[in-house]
């Protein structure tokens, strides 16, 4: 019986710490439910207060990356320039910025030419500029501003200033080399006659390019629509060949007109005229002579609303295939040398595409080497909408299908077939 009892009396101590100890475990699986593991708070750290809703608003580029170099937070911008893939950051120098700014906590900038996304090799690089900072104890902040297009912009003036640099160069030097060569000759009055007229051409081209500068700087700079009045097609037709009228006569060139009369564009009529009037120059200029020149109007059917296209066509050497793209640029002449013999500058077809784009409008070429070209200016109708924006490349008329690239935002480009034919009824003119 004290056997028993002992027994009985061990079972019942054993049974009172079995469920002592099974109330602590319980207790203390509770309290570790309510408390936050480790892992997450190595996994998803808390931004501070504000942070993400100032990120959301930025136009940099924005990645917050933890002390494990993932990524706790990245912009759909950041995402669109592939600096994210897979939750991590794909930039390599960009990863080890980050990881040297959490080490030292010192903010750190670099610019980076990154391979674009979806650009095979020999593409165009991603121009871009990283800041890293960091945000609290235990995040970094990275900051990436595209500068691709800042660059380029920059590529664009720099070389506009060369070549502006270059044309008001040659005819300075010339100016000063005649008249060095008429004070030589002062007692020879043929050769003083001879320079003198060298040194009025020159002076010309001088005053031309000057000009020309002022209108490309005009037409870039000024709002054309704060001024727009309904312009009659057939007075900007007239202007042009006024202008024109003298060189024509000295080559023989015959100047005719054609298509639907009594036409009208909404526009500024100062930049209409001096876009016609360049078309026109220029079909003068690369025509031979005794050859016709055309310009013809007629009106086109748009979702948008009726467009005014007038057609310059000449018969003279026509433009390369390489070229026709890049014709609108400004100082870029197929022939540099036939250009010098004419006084162009250059920046006619520049001016053209600047006044074509702020109107709504376009300007297209379709050539032929050898057989000449049609320069082919769509403008909207006067009582179409006046606040009209360019045309989109799937929108534009069936005449021609623009092609050429763009570094101003104005609509240009080249047709694949010739146009529809500028002289249906000429008008022949002296």
């Amino acid at each position: 019986m004290d056997v028993n009892a002992a027994v009985a009396a061990a079972a019942a101590i054993a049974g009172v710490l079995t469920g002592v100890i099974a109330m602590l475990a319980f207790r203390w699986s509770e309290r570790d439910l309510k408390r936050p593991a480790r892992s997450s708070l190595h996994t998803e750290p808390v931004l501070p207060p504000g942070v993400d809703t100032v990120l959301s608003v930025l136009r940099s580029s924005a990645v917050v990356l933890d002390e494990a170099d993932s990524v706790v937070k990245a912009s759909s911008a950041a995402y669109a320039l592939g600096l994210v893939r897979g939750g991590k950051l794909a930039i390599e120098p960009m990863l080890q910025m980050a990881r040297d700014t959490r080490r030292d906590g010192e903010i750190r900038q670099v610019e980076l030419d990154l391979p674009r996304r979806g650009a095979g090799r020999g593409g165009e690089a991603l121009a871009v500029s990283a800041r890293v900072a960091p945000l609290g104890s235990r995040l970094v902040l990275l900051l990436v501003e595209d500068l691709t297009e800042a660059r380029r912009i920059e590529a664009v003036r720099r070389d506009f200033v060369a070549n502006v640099s270059h044309e008001l160069k040659t005819p300075v030097g010339a100016l000063s080399l005649l008249s060095e060569a008429v004070m030589d000759a002062s007692d020879d009055p043929e050769a003083v006659e001879r320079f003198a007229g060298r040194m009025q051409i020159e002076a010309t081209r001088l005053t031309s390019l000057v000009q020309e500068l002022i209108d490309l700087s005009r037409v870039q700079n000024d709002d054309p629509l704060e001024y727009a009045e309904p312009v009659r097609v057939d007075d900007l037709v007239a202007e042009a060949i006024d202008r024109c009228r003298h060189q024509a006569s000295t080559k023989q060139i015959t100047i005719a007109t054609g298509g639907t009369a009594a036409l009208q564009i909404w526009g500024n009529r100062g930049q209409l005229a001096a876009a016609l009037g360049n078309l026109v120059e220029n079909a003068v200029n690369y025509s031979a002579a005794r050859t016709r020149v055309g310009i013809a109007a007629r009106r086109v059917t748009h979702p948008g609303g009726d467009l005014i296209e007038v057609a310059v066509t000449d018969q003279g050497i026509g433009i390369p295939d390489r070229d026709k793209e890049r014709v609108f640029e400004r100082f870029y002449r197929v022939d540099p040398a036939r250009s010098r013999a004419t006084g162009g500058t250059g920046l006619g077809l520049a001016i053209v595409k600047h006044v074509a784009a702020s109107h709504g409008g376009e300007v297209t070429v379709w050539s032929t080497e050898g057989q000449g070209s049609t320069f082919t200016l769509r403008l909207p109708e006067a009582g179409a909408p006046r606040d009209r924006a360019p045309l989109e490349p799937d929108q534009a008329p069936d005449t021609g299908d623009p092609g050429a690239e763009d570094d101003d935002h104005g609509q240009s480009g080249t047709s694949a077939s010739p146009p529809y034919a500028p002289l249906p009824s000429p008008e022949v003119l002296p």
